[in-house]
């Protein structure tokens, strides 16, 4: 069954105080959701985000939760009990992606803030979600992850995708699999973003960073010939909540063929054999 309207679903996004979760936030907000939205760090922003949805229509929620803590998600998910008695959405954004061109060489605690953030508060939050997910008529989980799964650290992208960020997206992918079994008829599906304004791209330290030479490289691989927009996310995490209804367990790619871009099709050669079949006597 198609979720002809979003209205009245209790949304919860995770890094919704800035870039891409925030424009999810607000496009479910305008669609009628009720927003829940944790928010711990970056102190500006998530003043200005929560400032900003207590303007929006519907009964949005802000509470200051720090997601590595899996004591802090439960009692986040109490909350949502509490106010909505249910969760229809989660969008499972939160990631710390430490680009080796801004942090350089990692530190044991680099290291274990990636992996606290990027794979485990994942995992804490689906797992501690889930019986409100299933208390819904449709729950729908969409996980965000990065092609650095794909591709490690390599090419031009090796100035951006750290190992251990590369390691923890490749994980989220079987999470993906592994939950959809665990959560059926709760439907749960992957976004595996690439090169994205205000990820990893334009909009970003580590993309101002770069020299000149290498941005036009990742541009350069990528066949579409451009990084993606933040509308593009929004517009594909919708998709998978309101027109997908049959599909769970998969990973949708949206990286602009960048993971595809390193070997092109060459044009197909004369040949010198036109493979004409010759029938014998009878």
């Amino acid at each position: 069954m198609f979720i002809k309207s979003l209205s009245g679903l209790n949304a919860l996004v995770l890094g919704a105080t800035r870039g891409i979760g925030k424009d999810i936030a607000l496009a479910l907000a305008q669609e009628g959701a009720n927003i829940i939205l944790p928010y711990y760090d970056w102190p500006t922003d998530c003043q200005k985000t929560i400032e900003h949805f207590g303007t929006l229509p519907g009964r949005h929620l802000t509470v200051k939760t720090d997601l590595r803590n899996p004591a802090q998600i439960k009692e986040l998910c109490q909350k949502i009990e509490i106010e909505y008695k249910h969760l229809d959405i989660l969008i499972n954004n939160i990631e710390r992606g430490g680009m080796p061109i801004v942090h350089g060489p990692y530190t044991p605690e680099q290291w274990d803030l990636e992996m606290d953030t990027t794979l485990k508060a994942k995992w804490w939050m689906f797992q501690t979600a889930l019986p409100l997910l299933q208390k819904a008529r449709q729950g729908v989980v969409v996980n965000l992850s990065s092609i650095a799964g794909e591709i490690g650290r390599a090419g031009p992208a090796a100035m951006i995708f750290n190992d251990a960020y590369a390691a923890a997206n490749r994980a989220v992918s079987s999470f993906t699999e592994t939950w959809a079994r665990q959560a059926a008829p709760v439907r749960v599906n992957e976004l595996i973003l690439g090169f994205i304004e205000g990820r990893h791209a334009q909009g970003t330290r580590g993309w101002e960073l770069l020299d000149e030479n290498t941005r036009q490289k990742i541009t350069d691989r990528t066949l579409l010939k451009r990084t993606g927009r933040l509308a593009e996310v929004t517009k594909a995490v919708l998709f998978l909540i309101k027109d997908a209804p049959f599909m769970t367990g998969s990973s949708i790619r949206l990286d602009g063929g960048f993971c595809l871009g390193h070997d092109r099709v060459p044009t197909m050669p004369k040949g010198e054999d036109n493979l004409e079949v010759v029938v014998a006597d009878s």
